[in-house]
C-alpha cells in the first residue's frame, strides 16, 4: 500500500514511517521541519519505498499530488508541546486548523482516500471524570488562557473530520494520543520524560512544575504506532474516535524520582511554580488517564512497554546523543 504522513519527520511520524516501510509499504512524508528533524528519518533516506518532501502542508499543489498517489493519509502535522503552544498561540491555531482543512478538502476530492486524524488527550480539557472515555464532554478553560488554544484547535480538527465524513462520505478515523514517548522525542517544547532524562544525564536539577502530584500515563511510541496502523486498516474504525494510550498512572514527582534512579544521577529534584514555568494563571489537570476499552474491543490493542522500560529506551537514546 501507499501511505502519506504529514509531519513525517516528527517524533511519532518518523516511527510510523519506519514501521510502514519495514512492512513493505511505500511511504511518502511531508514536513516543514519546524518541530521535526531530518535526523529522525536519516536511516530511511535512500530506501526505494521512502520519499520525503521538506515543505509545508499549506503547499496545496504538492499536497494534492501526494494525496493523489496514496491510499491512506496520516495527518500528524501540528503544533505540539505546551511551551510552544504558550509562546506561539497564533501559530498553534493557524497550523492545526488550516492544515487539517487542507488535508480533508483535498482528500475529499478522492472518495477512496482514508484520512487518519491525530488528535490529543488535551481535548478533554478540565473534565475531572477520569479515566476519559471518547464520548465524554470536553471541558475547556477560558479563552484568556492560551494553553487552551491547542485543545480547542484539535477539537475543531475533529469536528471538521466528522463533518467531511458525514457530508462528503470521506473515510476518516480520529485518534486521541495520550502522552506518547520514546526515542527521538525532544524536550524542547515541554515534553517531560526527555526533559527529565537530559537533566539527569547532564547532572542538572530535574525541574518538576507545580507540586508534582499531578499524574499522567505514558505510552511507548512502538505501541502507539502499532495501534495507529491497525486502526487505519480496520473497516469498522471508519468514522470513529479512539483513545490510544497506556493506563499505567504515575505522578510527575514519582516520574522524576524514577528517571533519577534509572539514570543513576545525583541531580537534585526541584519544584518550579507553573507561573514561573509558563504564564500567570496557567491551568493544568491533576490527572489524565485514558479509557482504552473501545480500541481494545475493536483491534485487541494492548501496550507491551511499561513506564520503566519506556524510560530506559529514552535514556539509551539520550546517552548515545550526549556522549
Amino acid at each position: 500500500m501507499k501511505f502519506l504522513i504529514t509531519g513525517g519527520a516528527g517524533f511519532i511520524g518518523s516511527h510510523l514511517a519506519e514501521e510502514l516501510v519495514n512492512q513493505g509499504n511505500e511511504v511518502y512524508i511531508i514536513d516543514d521541519l519546524s518541530t521535526g528533524s531530518i535526523v529522525n528519518i536519516e536511516e530511511l533516506i535512500g530506501e526505494k519505498n521512502f520519499h520525503y518532501f521538506i515543505d509545508s502542508i499549506k503547499n496545496e499543489q504538492l499536497m494534492a499530488e501526494l494525496i493523489d498517489k496514496c491510499e491512506i493519509i496520516y495527518h500528524l502535522a501540528a503544533t505540539v508541546g505546551v511551551r510552544l503552544i504558550i509562546e506561539s498561540p497564533v501559530r498553534t491555531i493557524e497550523t492545526n486548523i488550516a492544515g487539517t482543512e487542507i488535508v480533508l478538502r483535498l482528500a475529499s476530492k478522492k472518495k477512496q482516500k482514508k484520512v487518519i486524524i491525530a488528535s490529543s488527550s488535551e481535548v478533554y480539557g478540565k473534565n475531572g471524570n477520569s479515566p476519559y472515555r471518547e464520548d465524554y464532554n470536553l471541558v475547556l478553560g477560558p479563552t484568556t488562557k492560551s494553553r487552551w488554544s491547542y485543545a480547542c484547535s484539535k477539537a475543531i480538527d475533529e469536528f471538521l473530520a466528522l463533518a467531511y465524513y458525514k457530508e462528503n462520505k470521506l473515510p476518516i478515523v480520529i485518534i486521541r494520543f495520550f502522552n506518547t514517548v520514546g526515542p527521538r522525542q525532544t524536550g524542547r517544547y515541554g515534553m517531560v520524560i526527555p526533559t527529565f532524562t537530559k537533566q539527569a544525564l547532564l547532572g542538572r536539577p530535574i525541574t518538576v512544575f507545580g507540586d508534582g502530584k499531578q499524574s499522567r500515563c505514558f505510552t511507548h511510541v512502538k505501541d502507539v504506532v502499532k495501534g495507529t496502523i491497525d486502526l487505519a486498516i480496520h473497516p469498522n474504525a471508519m468514522g470513529g474516535i479512539f483513545n490510544i494510550g497506556n493506563t499505567e498512572e504515575i505522578s510527575i514527582e514519582n516520574l522524576a524520582k524514577l528517571v533519577k534512579k534509572l539514570t543513576g544521577s545525583n541531580s537534585e529534584i526541584i519544584y518550579i511554580p507553573y507561573e514561573d514555568a509558563y504564564e500567570d494563571g496557567f491551568e493544568d489537570m491533576r490527572k489524565r488517564v485514558p479509557d482504552i476499552s473501545k480500541i481494545q474491543k475493536l483491534i485487541g490493542y494492548n501496550t507491551t512497554m511499561n513506564i520503566e522500560n519506556t524510560i530506559k529506551s529514552v535514556i539509551k537514546y539520550y546517552r548515545n546523543i550526549l556522549e
